[in-house]
């Protein structure tokens, strides 16, 4: 179970939650104070009511020379004005509460999605897509139901429990000593409660959360686990972790259940003994039937805080739990500068001319520190040179092209871009010249229009058409009713894999990139679709450095250089023709696995 945060620490969390609430502080400041108002309209009631019984009661208590004592009607008609009055203030300040909280949540989760979108790809390597979504759902839930209800709930109760406190003293300090003497064992039972409840919580929290990340992968794979007749196992993985959380709940519960019923017990035996001894002191004369009923009205206030307070600790101390985990992600310092989410704008980086040089680079994934993956690796490539990286699966080919798009730092050695050193190059400088056709193609859940356009938001839409033509997506699109507006589905998958592979290359044709990176670029083209995507990307190299991965030698014959990654070493390099012609090379072993000789 994990420790709980230091109280300072719980203190900052809190307190940084309220900062997402100041730029709506006016809004804030109205709903706390149509609350009080509301609230001191509320404490009338016993007032009005002790009049009200005093008026048609007679009481064996003398009325002191002077006192104000209204009638029977005009004092229902101060209570039913009181009640109207706060009624309307109520209607406000709730509304005044939810608007403020709901608008700091939001910009809570924009801020959080900002951040983790932000962040570098080690960091996605060691966090989990649902327990992502879970921090975005039910942290940010519990976060916005404390923000838009328990606040103003706390406000509310704690005012009564004020006035009704001093009322109670006002009205009989003799009874208010009676009533009072249970009060500092219900608050003890509730603080040790609370901390409790806020462990269970944050546990349940995590358990909920690896419980979403067993239907991310699920749903995202479905197809696999189809394929394989693995329901029932994925159904035994998610009820297992769904029955750790509910485990951690029900225990949370069992406090939450045992406090509400001592809290309950306690107030009634309180009520129960304020009436025996108001009864005494009615019988004597002391009281008056108005004040021991405007006594009991306030007690039941003072009840109704008290009574509230274990869930209003229990909201809080879940939502502590939530807002540390949010605190965590915001405080994950993000990549480098330039990696800013700015505001939804795309802007234009400025032109690189494409020459690139990795210098001695050394490279171990975070996750996997004990392994390298590149060692020592140097290559030059000129502006609009096309070289292809070509090895054995787990060479080091597709480690390069992260490097290259920056997505983790070299260990040793340097990446230069236009001879200059890539880290001190913005990233939108470094991405926006860039762009990528993977051999797996992630599709969003749009339209046509929309995947094409990821690759230069804003694109006009004859831009949009220009770059289905040209990468020959225009006559599948056409055999859609719905043309450019076709939704492709989760992840593309109404589209065949070849339609999504040139979706793709249209994507980087509109994005005009300084350099290219086709990632096994036409391995899932059948052979008419490769002709005419060949046909395309002639065009889109032209005057582009590109780097090309490629199993399928048929494909790389072409390009200006061959280099071959073997153990995270370049070991050739040359022309087809030259390596070809290698007695012992790897390339001419691999050669002749695929097409015989030369």
């Amino acid at each position: 179970m994990p420790a709980p945060a230091p109280k300072n620490e719980s203190l900052r969390d809190l307190a940084h939650l309220f900062t997402y609430v100041r730029p709506y502080r006016r809004g804030f400041v109205f709903a706390m104070a149509a609350s009080f108002v509301s609230m001191s309209f509320g404490a009338m009631f016993p007032f009005f009511v002790k009049h009200l019984l005093d008026a048609a009661i007679p009481s064996l208590k003398p009325i002191p020379p002077g006192a104000w004592q209204p009638g029977l009607n005009a004092t229902a008609q101060l209570l039913i004005g009181s009640l109207a009055v706060q009624a309307v203030l109520t209607f406000f300040s709730s509304l005044a509460f939810n608007t403020v909280g709901e608008s700091a949540v939001v910009d809570l989760r924009r801020a959080l999605y900002a951040r983790l979108i932000a962040q570098p790809m080690a960091f996605f390597g060691d966090h989990r897509v649902g327990e992502l979504s879970s921090r975005l759902s039910s942290d940010l839930a519990q976060i916005q139901e404390t923000l838009t209800f328990t606040v103003a709930q706390a406000i509310r109760q704690s005012m009564l429990l004020a006035v009704g406190l001093v009322a109670i003293a006002v009205t009989s300090l003799r009874l208010s000593g009676v009533m009072l003497a249970t009060v500092p064992v219900l608050m003890l039972a509730a603080v040790i409660s609370g901390r409790k409840v806020r462990r269970f919580s944050r546990t349940a929290q995590d358990r909920l959360a690896e419980t979403a990340t067993v239907v991310e992968e699920t749903l995202t794979g479905i197809a696999n686990v189809k394929a394989f007749g693995n329901e029932a196992y994925e159904q035994r993985r998610y009820a297992a972790g769904l029955g750790g959380y509910l485990a951690v709940i029900l225990r949370a519960a069992r406090y939450r259940a045992a406090l509400v019923a001592f809290i309950i017990f306690g107030i009634f035996g309180a009520i129960v003994l304020v009436l025996w001894y108001g009864g005494k002191l009615l019988q004597s004369g002391a009281m008056s039937h108005g004040d021991l009923t405007m006594f009991m009205l306030f007690t039941m206030f003072i009840g109704g805080g008290v009574s509230a307070v274990p869930e209003i600790i229990s909201s809080v101390q879940k939502t502590l739990g939530a807002t540390q985990r949010v605190r965590e992600l915001l405080r994950e310092p993000g990549e480098a500068r330039g990696a800013e989410i700015e505001d939804g704008r795309s802007e234009i980086a400025p032109r690189l001319s494409g020459a690139v040089r990795f210098d001695g680079v050394h490279f171990r994934y975070p996750s996997r520190p004990e392994l390298p993956v590149l060692r020592g690796v140097s290559l030059e490539v000129r502006a609009g040179e096309k070289v292809a990286l070509v090895g054995p699966s787990g060479a080091g080919k597709s480690t390069l092209t992260a490097l290259l798009l920056r997505f983790y730092e070299p260990d040793g050695g340097a990446l230069l871009l236009d001879g200059k050193n890539a880290r001190e190059l913005p990233l939108k400088v470094v991405r926006g010249n860039m762009a990528i056709v993977p051999q797996e193609v992630l599709l969003f859940g749009g339209s046509i229009r929309e995947n094409i356009a990821y690759g230069r938001p804003g694109a006009s839409e004859a831009d949009v058409i220009a770059a289905a033509e040209r990468a020959h997506c225009s006559e599948f699109i056409a055999r859609f009713p719905e043309g450019y507006e076709t939704l492709v589905g989760e992840r593309g998958v109404k589209l065949s894999g070849g339609q999504r592979q040139r979706l793709a290359i249209a994507r980087a044709l509109l994005r005009d990139p300084a350099i290219l990176i086709l990632d096994e670029a036409t391995s899932s083209l059948d052979s008419e679709s490769e002709a005419l995507i060949q046909a395309a990307l002639a065009t889109l190299l032209a005057g582009r450095t590109a780097f090309i991965i490629a199993h399928r030698l048929a494909t790389v014959r072409q390009c200006d250089r061959i280099c071959v990654l073997e153990n995270g070493i370049i070991t050739e390099t040359g022309t087809h023709a030259e390596l070809i012609a290698a007695p012992s090379g790897t390339y001419r072993r691999l050669a002749e696995l695929q097409f015989g000789a030369a």
